[in-house]
């Protein structure tokens, strides 16, 4: 499938066929919330891609920060993905079971950290799966690679920064929740939010941008018509949001793959924005 800016996908193919390469890491970045009852980390134990290393978007974190899954600082993401095998050099592939949400936020978060060689695999774990590829229970030994985090200020966004770009208007914020939420008529899964969007914010849900039937991103041509239907400008920079920085990945991906300006990520998003008492709140379309 052709992109604008195809190095951010490979193929189930094109991953059986380099699983080997010397130069490939392979990780599994799958996430969920809690409402969906699965556990992430036991299912990498009892059933993930040969030589696959289990990222936790729960661990390598900002452990002090009780909001969700914040952004590490640059030394601690090092430390971890150190330990994971993964460093300067490597081509790195990130796969879900969703598919595409953990694994995004894993692309996005290696990116923000200057590591700019790092792919999604298009249709995740069960893609790979259905069409027969191996998977194993035998655990990873990985050998430590050293790694040099840089992060990149430019995609990633804070509450003050949110704040003064929906009255600047100076970049779009697009929201990746659904409707209904997006709306305010439908309850946060996290307890005690106000409910609504920004000021000013996109509706872009992030499963709009997936095909439903493979778990694949769309074609790029659906992408940009179904980009360009939530109002987004590609050649204006987005702020990404959603429900706590994970999903609003899947819309920086599609952004990225279609050419368009590389989106930041509002890390805090939704856990952070609705938690909040001084922070301006819309509901409706």
């Amino acid at each position: 499938m052709s992109y604008a800016r195809p190095d951010a996908l490979v193929s189930t193919e094109w991953l059986a066929a380099h699983l080997d390469a010397p130069d490939v890491r392979v990780v599994d970045g799958s996430f969920y919330l809690p409402a969906q009852k699965r556990d992430a980390k036991a299912e990498y134990a009892a059933r993930h891609i040969p030589g696959a290393v289990f990222f936790d978007i729960d661990e390598i974190c900002d452990s002090g920060n009780p909001l969700p899954h914040m952004m590490p600082s640059p030394e601690k993401f090092s430390a971890r993905v150190r330990r994971l095998g993964l460093g300067d050099g490597n081509r790195i592939v990130v796969y879900d079971g969703s598919p595409m949400m953990g694994a995004t936020r894993v692309w996005w978060m290696f990116r923000a950290f200057g590591h700019k060689d790092v792919a999604v695999l298009d249709g995740g774990l069960p893609k790979w799966i259905a069409e027969g590829h191996p998977v194993t229970d035998e655990p990873t030994q990985p050998r430590e690679r050293h790694f040099t985090a840089r992060l990149d200020a430019t995609l990633i966004r804070d509450v003050g920064q949110v704040t003064k770009l929906i009255d600047s208007k100076a970049e779009q914020i697009v929201d990746a929740r659904a409707a209904p939420r997006f709306r305010g008529e439908a309850p946060e899964p996290r307890p005690n939010l106000r409910l609504g969007h920004m000021p000013g914010a996109l509706n872009m849900p992030y499963n709009e941008l997936i095909d439903p039937k493979t778990g694949t991103m769309l074609p790029e041509a659906q992408l940009k018509a179904r980009l360009a239907a939530a109002g987004i400008d590609p050649a204006r920079k987005v702020t990404a949001s959603c429900g706590s920085g994970v999903s609003a990945c899947v819309v920086a991906l599609a952004l990225y793959l279609t050419g368009a300006k590389e989106a930041a990520i509002y890390d805090g998003s939704w856990a952070e924005w609705g938690s909040r008492q001084d922070t301006a709140i819309v509901t409706g379309a």
